[in-house]
């Protein structure tokens, strides 16, 4: 199918709104590697725009894939968003058969691609109005540009069922719904852990960025609160000085283990294929990229109960749920740490569910079918 489609001509897709390739630091850098890698196999031919000061070198091609680095802001709520101003002007000027963002902030942008002809697609990602680590013009901003994204992008793609009924039933608009992927680690190595002190099923986790909205300090002082004799590993931080993440590691605790952010990717699967138990506390995203990655290491997940993580563990098919509250979490860490078996259901389910709707194969299919109709 790709090869008749590349036959037939070579479409060229243009990726603006992440920090580039191959870099991954984010959701949006894991989507763009793995689509932008997957497309090239499709037949298309795909370039992708990178912030300059993340790359030290520059190299005009990897993997087959094109790169573009322009300059941006140096102040971080802005920098984004100058970088995809400016990438979609010059994408404009190339004359891409398709220009693909990613974070509904480039909502407004679609407009420039509209005026100038050229197909967008758009990935909005989650509620970003609503989180709390943005004031009231952030949250303004975002809402408005997340409803901008519904008025000027050809085709809309949310991450979740959830999140198309949210910009349904909000902006009155329909989405095409294409989740995120994982790749299934089937290793069951376990010896880097010991490089914390840790041995297989002594420890819980968390992973994730010390912010309100992933509700660490829930997750934190409810584990504290419980029974149980196990550690809790912090996995993660914040890149600035802030309050909210300062409280949570100014707790003194022999129970809790922070250690930053983990690169090594092998280390982090096996911390987290070896907890007795995976946190997750995201609350405002569709569906989240680093709950994907436990399933892919067959961790045994406890989530705020959100219908975001409903829809991914399948209504509790695959994980067990919290409130939003300490109480909540105390109460199921004692639960199972009374009765162990509880979590008997979920071994080796993880990449079952990743391998039947969460695998990049899938993904990229989805996206390349879109880009298809809407260049048409």
């Amino acid at each position: 199918m790709a090869e008749q489609f590349q036959k037939i001509k070579k479409k060229h897709i243009a990726i603006i709104g992440s920090r580039g390739y191959p870099v991954v630091y984010s959701g949006f850098e894991t989507l763009v590697k793995e689509l932008a890698e997957g497309l090239i196999k499709e037949g298309f031919e795909v370039t992708v725009y990178c912030h300059d000061h993340f790359f030290e070198e520059k190299p005009k091609t990897v993997n087959g894939i094109n790169l573009v680095y322009l300059k941006t802001s140096k102040r971080k709520n802005f920098a984004q968003l100058v970088h995809s101003f400016k990438a979609i002007f010059h994408c404009c000027f190339k004359r891409y058969d398709l220009i693909f963002s990613v974070n509904s902030a480039n909502g407004i942008f679609g407009l420039i691609s509209r005026l100038f002809f050229i197909p967008s697609v758009i990935n909005v990602d989650g509620m970003e109005w609503k989180r709390p680590k943005w004031n009231f013009l952030g949250k303004t901003f975002f809402y408005f540009s997340s409803w901008f994204s519904t008025i000027f992008y050809n085709r809309i793609i949310t991450d979740a069922n959830a999140m198309a009924d949210i910009y349904e039933k909000k902006f009155y608009c329909k989405s095409t719904v294409i989740e995120y992927g994982a790749n299934i680690n089937e290793s069951s190595s376990s010896n880097l852990i010991s490089d914390f002190d840790l041995e297989p099923n002594s420890y819980y986790i968390i992973v994730g960025r010390l912010i309100p909205d992933n509700n660490a300090d829930i997750i934190v002082n409810g584990f504290l609160q419980s029974n149980s004799k196990r550690k809790l590993v912090i996995v993660g931080d914040v890149p600035y000085k802030d309050r909210y993440a300062d409280k949570i590691k100014s707790i003194n605790d022999s129970r809790l283990k922070f250690v930053g952010y983990i690169k090594d990717r092998k280390l982090l699967d096996q911390l987290v294929k070896h907890s007795y138990g995976y946190f997750h506390g995201h609350e405002y995203g569709g569906t989240n990229p680093t709950l994907l990655e436990a399933l892919s290491n067959n961790a045994k997940i406890l989530a705020l109960n959100t219908v975001f993580t409903k829809e991914v563990l399948d209504q509790g098919k695959y994980g067990l749920f919290f409130d939003k509250n300490s109480s909540s979490v105390s109460k199921l860490v004692n639960k199972i740490e009374k009765s162990p078996e509880i979590l008997n259901d979920f071994i080796d389910q993880g990449i079952i569910r990743i391998k039947e709707r969460y695998n990049w194969k899938r993904i990229i299919a989805l996206y390349s079918n879109v880009f298809k109709e809407v260049i048409k």
